[in-house]
């Protein structure tokens, strides 16, 4: 049972009794926390990132957390725990595996970008094989290496509890990638993983055959992250073949990787065949024309599930965005299209021009924006996309959902299929 919101008060008495000079940042937060009237009801996320600050502030360490979580032990009302870009090590892994361990109402935790290392996930992942609350994860950015990303791999085939696993720039290695493919075979609580960035040692694309495999036989998961995995036509085919049988996936991310037209010749075949994916994002891959082309055919033609896609950075010309232009006139499902980073003309700024205005493509819903200089319409571009939070996320103001952001960075917790992009529920 909860004691009723005070947590200040209880910061500052853990800190004398455990002789720890108190952080102003955590002792301002947790006094904003106490000013808000619903937290003992409807639960509540402690925002302690230390990266999104005009004011700069005492990022929190492992001493500091060893006192605030001795508070929360008191604190079912906290649901959610954001610790990203702090000064923590093993040794403050080891306390929030001790806290896992003993918690049953904390469904969120962020700890991305802290200095956490292999034994502090194994720390971590061994809690999990146990807790039964903790729904939504994110290790973004912390080095625990190839050995590390393994732990979590064998907690995923015993934990039925998390729903959203966050990996991605963890430097995990193939054997990694391999056995949480193996695991998500069985796995049919998990919703979304990120496995961005891996260091692979070879060109021969083997983790993308065993992704492919599991996705053959998984009916859970709806959001997979395979940014940087240098994927070629090859790796895409062999997605594409297990995506004819899969029914599950929403989100597919193949963005910063090297695809080129050949790859998209088999995506495009697979929007044609598959009405269950909704956003796709290639950003960051070499397309051209040519793989704008096939994209456009299946979209104005065939599909009619995709609702958001991402081109930004791939090298097409007027040609082929003025194609996808008029796949988005044609596609009323289409709401969301990522275009900047290309090489438009001036037949691209008339036509996604005409989209805007006529009210066919919200502003919110793009990445670029037209002005007019000397009557002449040229494109602007807007600070919007598919990753736009994926490092940072505002801490005073919710995110607006017009700005189309992953899933990952948007919903804390949970209700996955309900919240998958809230813009898109029509």
């Amino acid at each position: 049972m909860s004691v009723l919101p005070d947590l200040h008060l209880h910061y500052v008495q853990a800190c004398q009794n455990l002789s720890q000079p108190e952080n102003p940042f955590i002792a301002r937060v947790l006094q904003e926390a106490d000013k808000n009237e619903e937290i003992s009801t409807k639960g509540f996320t402690l925002k302690l990132a230390g990266n999104n600050h005009l004011v700069p502030v005492p990022r929190v360490t492992d001493d500091d957390l060893a006192v605030l979580v001795s508070v929360l032990d008191q604190a079912a009302f906290v649901t959610g725990l954001d610790l990203a870009y702090n000064l923590l090590t093993d040794a403050g892994a080891k306390t929030i595996a001790t806290f896992l361990q003993e918690n049953s109402t904390l469904r969120y935790l962020n700890l991305m970008f802290n200095d956490i290392g292999t034994s502090g996930a194994e720390l971590i992942a061994g809690a999990l094989h146990n807790n039964q609350s903790l729904v939504h994860l994110r290790m973004t950015g912390n080095k625990i290496g190839n050995q590390g990303g393994m732990f979590f791999a064998s907690m995923l085939e015993i934990n039925s509890t998390l729903e959203k696993l966050d990996l991605g720039d963890c430097d995990v290695g193939l054997e990694c990638l391999v056995e949480t493919a193996l695991a998500l075979t069985q796995n049919t609580s998990l919703k979304a993983i990120n496995l961005n960035r891996p260091l692979l040692s070879n060109q021969e694309e083997e983790t993308t055959v065993h992704i492919a495999h599991m996705l053959r036989t998984n009916s859970s998961l709806v959001e997979l992250h395979l940014g940087k995995h240098e994927m070629k036509t090859f790796g895409v085919e062999q997605l594409c073949e297990a995506l004819y049988e899969n029914t599950s996936l929403r989100y597919l991310d193949l963005s910063c990787n090297n695809i080129i037209c050949d790859g998209v010749k088999f995506l495009g075949e697979l929007l044609k065949r598959n009405q269950t994916l909704e956003i796709l994002d290639l950003n960051a891959n070499r397309i051209e024309d040519v793989g704008a082309g096939y994209l456009s055919e299946a979209l104005t033609t065939w599909n009619r599930s995709l609702k958001a896609l991402s081109i930004v950075s791939n090298n097409i010309t007027g040609r082929g965005l003025v194609a996808l232009a008029q796949a988005v006139q044609s596609n009323m499902k289409l709401s969301h299209i990522y275009i900047w980073g290309n090489k438009p003309d001036r037949s691209t700024c008339l036509a996604f021009s005409e989209l805007i205005e006529t009210g066919r493509l919200q502003l919110g819903c793009t990445d670029v924006v037209p002005y007019e200089v000397d009557g002449e319409v040229f494109l602007a571009e807007l600070s919007h996309g598919l990753d736009k939070h994926r490092y940072w996320a505002p801490r005073c103001a919710a995110v607006d959902p017009d700005a189309a952001n992953a899933s990952l960075q948007i919903v804390a917790v949970s209700e996955y299929l309900k919240c998958i992009l809230l813009i898109f529920q029509q």
